[in-house]
């Protein structure tokens, strides 16, 4: 399924093309493999309030968010390899092409919401 992400309180897109990774193994997996992310495009990680980046391939920007929809914290150009990001109270995160978070302007509180995407048969 995917999903688009929007900064509600800078209008802003984070990303159009975000896939979601709900189960078990999508969660584990992640980015891993992946060759990159194009500009729009992202993963949405639920539930997640920490991340790593061992075995991918390129630095991602990565938004934590928590229940309420709110930044609770962000990683800039989170380099692979990284043995770990995270950040308190975070429910969700969304994973990023890196410059992003920079691009966006998004700051710590500010609003986030999700749009199905899914096509309707």
């Amino acid at each position: 399924m995917t999903v688009a992400v929007y900064n509600q309180t800078r209008a802003v897109p984070l990303a159009l093309v975000c896939t979601e990774a709900r189960s078990f193994l999508a969660r584990g997996k992640g980015l891993i493999g992946h060759p990159g992310l194009a500009p729009g495009e992202g993963l949405l990680i639920v539930p997640c309030s920490s991340v790593h980046s061992f075995f991918m391939r390129f630095p991602i920007d990565v938004v934590f968010v928590n229940r309420h929809d709110r930044v609770v914290g962000l990683t800039s150009a989170m380099p692979p390899n990284r043995p770990f990001a995270g950040a308190w109270r975070a429910h969700y995160v969304v994973e990023l092409p890196a410059g992003m978070i920079a691009a966006t302007g998004t700051a710590l509180g500010d609003q986030v919401s999700i749009e199905r995407q899914d096509a309707v048969p």
